[in-house]
């Protein structure tokens, strides 16, 4: 025991000399960066016989400003890897101070030892195992699901508002900022200096050069926060001269940043089916065929369209319709079903989805009073996958107009009106109707249930049986998916449940907090305006 306890005093010894030679190592880098270099064969501006203007200084500057960035990056790096070499030679110490304590004492605490795995990378990976990333895991229900958020370099759109925050805007706090910063740059190194095992090919620059990644080629990314796990972040980038786009799956697991894949995402021949079901509402599908015409025919020209409808009253407009886009714009990849009963939207996109014949496609389950972006098209192409992830959008659902705008004469047009403000609207986070997901997908899981009838509840229960499944659930807000305003109607057929749902979704859709307050309390409002006139009238006369 003796000869025992001395060897590991004297491997104890050897590891606190290393670590301080490490240190003294980082100390010495540090000095050896910082110091400022010379050149004895540098001539300074300013001598006689050389004239020099307010651009060389200016170019002198950004080339200093420039070099010294580039030394601030390689120093952050250098030092975030001499942290996680003291980081693991800590632990190498701890561990060998427990099992000397363990040969001295005859016990040891075995409970710290289940916490913390003494191999560092090994807990980190298995963290990475734990968490939602490469395969879905399986809830009881929509209220257990972590949603994202979404971002962009100056944005980022957020769920979680209270009656502080906004749908949309720049991130305040100094370590968000510095959080997605730091992401979007770890998302450029994957992506500049690939491994070997990254599912992408390397490309060249058109004159032959290495083709390099920088911040403004980034255009979107996710990221949630699993409390017990980490935080994942899924990245989007591309340039604007390719088709193509680079994805990259980074995972924080309450250490450093973690790569989890980096791959190349063609979707130059993804076709989108929309598939809308609709009874009536023929002046709500002229406005949706307006936005259908800008965005899917004009610009994205990769979308097929099938229209589910319900009943013979409106059928002859909805065709008319139909025939004068084809007219005007030489589109022919519609599909229009006709169902002679009841409205159920369900019903209308079960058939919708099994009225395609030409095999595995990506549907987008849409209604009427949707407007959308080529943009959005482009993130539904990017987040569903058959048979590893489906797409379920948080949709921005604008209030009243007529309140939001009630200072004005009229509202103005629908495009004018698609902002993301507290007091335009609010993120449809009870909403789970419009969906990205391939055909296959909804096939093998059984579609909506059919006896599921009226208003609400069949998106709900679609929604449980992908949560029950294997799938990866991809839930987020997005900014280029808009729910226009419109008037609802709760039909006395619902059940009582649906008759809830109804009136609860129709006094959310009205209006926001200090709007409907500003409604409740307009008597008391008029009162005391009165009660102001006739002070002001009586202080004038007098």
């Amino acid at each position: 025991m003796p000869r025992r306890g001395l060897i590991l005093q004297t491997r104890t010894h050897w590891l606190l000399l290393g670590l301080a030679l490490l240190c003294s190592l980082v100390l010495f880098l540090y000095l050896l960066e910082c110091a400022p270099q010379t050149d004895g064969n540098a001539s300074l501006p300013g001598v006689i016989g050389e004239n020099y203007g307010k651009e060389y200084y200016q170019a002198l500057l950004q080339e200093q400003e420039e070099h010294y960035q580039t030394r601030a990056t390689s120093l952050k790096r250098q030092i975030a890897q001499l942290k996680q070499e003291l980081q693991e030679m800590s632990e190498k110490m701890r561990s060998l101070q427990e099992r000397k304590n363990v040969g001295a004492n005859g016990i040891g605490y075995q409970g710290h030892k289940e916490q913390a795995p003494s191999d560092l990378l090994e807990f980190l990976h298995s963290q990475i195992d734990k968490a939602e990333v490469s395969i879905g895991a399986k809830l009881p229900s929509e209220y257990g699901v972590i949603p994202f958020e979404s971002f962009t370099l100056m944005k980022v759109f957020q769920l979680e508002m209270g009656l502080t925050r906004h749908p949309e805007e720049k991130p305040v706090r100094k370590d968000k900022r510095d959080e997605l910063v730091e992401v979007i740059e770890a998302g450029l190194e994957v992506i500049n200096n690939p491994d070997e095992e990254d599912e992408q090919e390397d490309e060249d620059g058109p004159l032959g050069e290495k083709l390099i990644f920088n911040e403004n080629d980034f255009i979107e990314g996710y990221y949630r926060t699993e409390r017990d796990k980490g935080t994942q972040y899924e990245l989007f980038f591309k340039k604007a001269d390719l088709m193509e786009y680079r994805h990259v799956t980074l995972f924080r697991p309450f250490g450093p940043l973690m790569k989890v894949k980096s791959e190349m995402i063609d979707i130059t021949r993804s076709i989108i089916n929309i598939i809308v079901p609709l009874a009536e509402r023929t002046e709500a599908f002229v406005q949706f065929m307006q936005n259908f015409r800008d965005v899917c025919i004009h610009q994205d020209k990769r979308i097929h369209l099938t229209v589910v409808y319900f009943g013979k009253e409106g059928l002859s407009k909805v065709k008319t319709i139909l025939e004068s886009v084809t007219s005007e714009s030489n589109f022919h990849n519609y599909t229009l079903v006709s169902l002679n009963e009841e409205f159920n939207r369900g019903r209308g996109l079960n058939v919708g989805a099994r009225a395609w014949d030409k095999g595995e496609v990506l549907m987008f389950f849409c209604d009427v009073d949707i407007y959308f972006s080529a943009e959005f098209l482009n993130s539904c192409r990017l987040n569903a996958e058959p048979g590893k992830k489906v797409f379920y959008p948080v949709v921005f659902s604008l209030y009243n107009p007529a309140i939001v705008y009630a200072s004005q004469n009229v509202p103005p047009p629908v495009e004018q009106q698609l902002v993301h403000k507290k007091d335009s609207g609010f993120w449809r986070d009870f909403g789970f109707g419009m969906t990205c997901q391939y055909r296959s997908d909804f096939l093998t899981i059984g579609g909506f249930d059919m006896e599921v009838k009226g208003w609400g509840g069949e998106d709900v229960h679609l929604y449980r049986k992908y949560l029950h499944g294997d799938l990866i659930v991809i839930r987020t807000p997005v900014p280029g998916l808009f729910h226009l305003w419109h008037e609802k109607r709760c039909a006395d057929e619902l059940t009582p449940e649906q008759y809830r749902m109804c009136i609860q979704s129709k006094a959310m859709n009205e209006a926001s907090h200090s709007h409907m307050g500003m409604l409740v309390f307009r008597e008391e409002i008029e009162t005391h305006l009165r009660k102001q006139a006739y002070r002001t009238n009586s202080e004038a006369v007098g």
